[in-house]
């Protein structure tokens, strides 16, 4: 014999294309007619020929399965199972079309009972499905081995596919269509038969969106709407929470996203708690029972709930994705669909059952009245007909004989043969006169259907009014307008930080909790570890949300978040600016303050009013600095041998107060700097004699104190009201008359009895004060220590603690 030869790359292509159509068609993917797949199909026509309907009891699953297998579907019967338990199972599907009895596995993944234990029946719904099948209104296939026949799809009276949803990996493709509410779907479906040319915007005003049967919130529309458009989108679905307010704060979890399996995301949550990836979570209970969802958990004191649940979004399944892809079989061809032609393409299937319908139900009126018709003629003429019937020897022959005398057919002339003798009787009569008359106009009416476009679409709305009337239920899923996304600010605790940035430029947080309040001339606790090489030269408090100014001595800004400010041990040093903003080699930080996003966005009319070492002054909007970049921007024109020295949040009605190193101090409002751009160089602010610098601006308001402390860690308070209001550039008055054991002066600070300080020396001790304790002297008198430091020591700043988007000291 000989060998045929065959290319292997030509029957490979072939041969997959062949499998890949199989698997596409026969196996993974729904039909956009009832939205089944052939197993799901072949279990509910099984199940119906078994007589399983609702109204009948439950039948073992071990039955139904081994009936698929052996008339329809020669595959495993884990697989056919699998395909039952999910038909039954109300987490997986919106709208069950299998009511089982017994375990049918869970939401935590436990696995089902195996098919010898449990019981199932068709639902009220999957009978929907299956209704009006044994009127041809399918067509009917050969099954595998040809004893018998299947459908090759269902009636189906529900929109199951958009309802119940879908899911399947092909070969090549894959198809996940979501959930929907039944009542929205049916209004839609409404809405296209009443106006075909119905767009899908105004579709989208009806459907809501997914409605999933574990609930959940779905956060934004644009992912759904490009999914009603396209066929394709993205959509966020998240657990639906509740706070609860008992001895502490605990996050009530009620319900999951899609296909979340509960005891595994509890699971993960623990597993997040013990690395402290999510904090805050003292105890975790799974409480859920039959009657829903319940996970608690238990937040420990003093946190805050919002950002424990933003850290659960973030890192667990409390949050998912859904991606849609409306794929399904339309004519035998796979094909994604926007949400309008699903729907008509199952109003057209449902079209043309009814008009299958119709036409098998005519036919069957048809038969009827014909033989309706020779049982009247032999009742007008029942005489003569006893007669023939009597007079003939048998049956044939009274067939005969009542065919030559009567204008009856064959068929007719058989069912007067077969019509029982009580039929005869005067009633009787007159029933078979009234049916004949009805089934006239019931063929009429059925003919008119056939002939009629409008009576075809009323026939289709009707029973789906009828649908949603016996089905329709509440939506579960919520949809939320809301689509921000969750970023890093989200997981972070809002919480007041104190910020230090040392001499050599590094920063570190610290919660305000660790620094205690002491008393005036206390030896200090150590604020970072350094000698003198290395201080403390900026100490503020700012709100772990809020943005962080960073203003170097060559005028350029740069921007940071505080919670990016790296959170260390108290006596740590921190780490290095260099590393975490992007400054130039001969830049150093000279002022740093924080600021609220409400200012940055101008919804507080602010300035920012900038100060040199040599008394140059600058008023700029705040907003004029919203914009940062990496490399930091321009906020002050230069001089070559000038630096910025300070720069205060105001409203452009204060007075402002510079102070020089000799002890010199000048009073001005503010109104008198007119307003420049964020580039512009500045005006003259005070006229310096030869060697002195200015050390510090403030801002003043009325009846407050000015703190002033020197080198050597003496100060005093001053009532402001001694500092008079002069012009700008003058060459200001004595506020403290410096000396070799004071030393110069560090600063000048604007202070309340109610404000606290801190003093920070150069070997890295500060010490915490309230202003209260320090006493009120005149200008012209040294103060008192404040600090207890050592020979060599020096005080190199002062800061007060202040308040979110208020002035930092320096």
């Amino acid at each position: 014999m000989a060998e045929l030869a065959i290319n292997i790359e030509d029957e490979m292509k072939v041969s997959y294309l062949d499998y890949a159509m199989s698997v596409i068609i026969g196996r993974a993917l729904p039909d956009v007619r009832d939205g089944l797949k052939p197993v799901q199909r072949r279990i509910l026509y099984a199940m119906l020929k078994e007589g399983l309907l609702p109204n009948k009891k439950y039948s073992k699953c071990a039955g139904i399965v081994g009936e698929v297998l052996k008339k329809y579907h020669p595959h495993g019967d884990s697989a056919v199972y699998d395909a039952l338990v999910r038909l039954a199972q109300d987490f997986n599907m919106r709208y069950p079309l299998v009511d089982g009895q017994g375990n049918f596995g869970s939401i935590d993944g436990d696995p089902p009972a195996a098919y010898r234990y449990t019981e199932a029946r068709l639902t009220p719904m999957a009978q929907e499905m299956l209704a009006d099948i044994e009127k041809e209104t399918v067509d009917l296939t050969p099954n595998f081995d040809e004893t018998t026949e299947e459908p090759t799809v269902l009636p189906s009276k529900i929109p199951n596919l958009i309802i119940n949803g879908s899911s399947g990996i092909a070969v090549g493709m894959a198809t996940s269509i979501p959930p929907h509410n039944l009542g929205e779907i049916v209004d839609a479906l409404v809405m296209i038969i009443d106006n075909p040319d119905v767009t899908i915007e105004e579709l989208s005003d009806v459907i809501k969106g997914p409605d999933f049967p574990t609930g959940g919130v779905i956060h934004g529309r644009q992912g759904i709407i490009d999914a009603y458009k396209t066929g394709r989108g993205l959509i966020k679905v998240r657990a639906r929470v509740r706070i609860q307010q008992d001895k502490g704060e605990s996050i009530i979890i009620t319900e999951l996203p899609y296909q979340v399996n509960k005891a595994r995301l509890v699971e993960k949550i623990a597993e997040l708690v013990r690395e402290k990836k999510i904090e805050g979570i003292s105890d975790i209970r799974d409480e859920s029972d039959r009657d829903g969802i319940r996970v608690v958990l238990e937040l420990k004191r003093g946190e805050m709930a919002q950002v424990a649940l933003n850290q659960l979004y973030k890192y667990t399944q409390m949050e998912s994705t859904f991606g849609i892809i409306m794929l399904s079989i339309v004519n035998g061809q796979p094909r994604v669909l926007d949400i309008k032609s699903h729907l008509w393409h199952f109003l057209q299937h449902r079209r043309e059952v009814i008009l299958r319908k119709t036409r098998y139900e005519l036919r069957e009126s048809q038969e009827k009245a014909h033989i309706l018709e020779g049982l009247r003629i032999a009742l007008q003429h029942l005489d003569e007909v006893i007669s023939i019937i009597r007079k003939s020897k048998n049956p044939e022959s009274a067939l005969e004989g009542l065919i030559k005398t009567f204008p009856l057919t064959k068929t007719q002339a058989q069912a007067i043969l077969d019509m029982k003798l009580q039929r005869l009787t005067g009633l009787e009569r007159e029933k078979i006169i009234k049916d004949y008359k009805d089934t006239l106009k019931e063929v009429e009416r059925l003919n008119a259907i056939l002939t009629s476009d409008a009576l075809v679409n009323n026939i289709i709305k009707q029973e789906l009014i009828e649908i949603k009337q016996n089905y329709s239920d509440p939506r579960r899923t919520e949809i939320s307008e809301e689509t921000k996304e969750i970023t890093i600010e989200d997981l972070i605790k809002e919480e007041k930080m104190v910020i230090t940035i040392s001499h050599q430029g590094y920063i570190k947080r610290n919660p305000l909790a660790i620094y205690r309040s002491q008393r005036r001339g206390g030896k200090g606790l150590m604020g970072m570890e350094g000698g003198e090489e290395d201080f403390a030269q900026h100490l503020f408090l700012a709100g772990t949300h809020d943005y962080l100014f960073f203003f170097t001595n060559r005028g350029r800004l740069y921007w940071l978040k505080v919670y990016q400010a790296p959170e260390v041990s108290r006596v740590a040093k921190g780490k290095a600016i260099v590393n975490i903003l992007n400054i130039g080699e001969d830049e150093k930080i000279t002022t740093v303050f924080p600021v609220t996003l409400n200012q940055i966005q101008g919804r507080e009319k602010l300035y920012l009013f900038k100060a040199t070492k040599k008394g140059i002054v600058k008023k700029t909007p705040l907003i004029a600095y919203s914009n940062p970049r990496s490399k930091g921007i321009n906020a002050i024109t230069l001089n070559p041998d000038d630096e910025l020295i300070g720069v205060r949040v105001t409203d452009g009605k204060k007075d402002i107060i510079l102070s020089t190193k000799k002890g010199l101090s000048i009073r001005f409002n503010e109104k008198d700097v007119r307003e420049k751009g964020r580039v512009a160089h500045g005006v003259r602010g005070i006229r310096l004699a030869e060697n002195d610098e200015v050390v510090s601006v403030d801002v003043l308001d009325e009846k407050t104190t000015l703190l002033t402390v020197t080198e050597k860690g003496y100060g005093k308070r001053t009532l402001s009201e001694e500092y008079r209001v002069q012009g700008r550039g003058g060459k200001g008055i004595i506020t403290l008359k410096t000396t070799p054991k004071k030393g110069n002066i560090v600063g000048i600070l604007e202070v309340t009895d109610e404000d606290e300080v801190i003093i920070i020396a150069s070997s890295g001790k500060l010490i915490r004060l309230r202003a209260s304790n320090i006493p009120t002297m005149g200008r012209h008198t040294q103060g008192v220590r404040l600090i207890d430091i050592g020979e060599e020591e020096r005080v190199m700043s002062i800061a007060r603690v202040v308040e979110s988007g208020r002035e930092e000291g320096h």
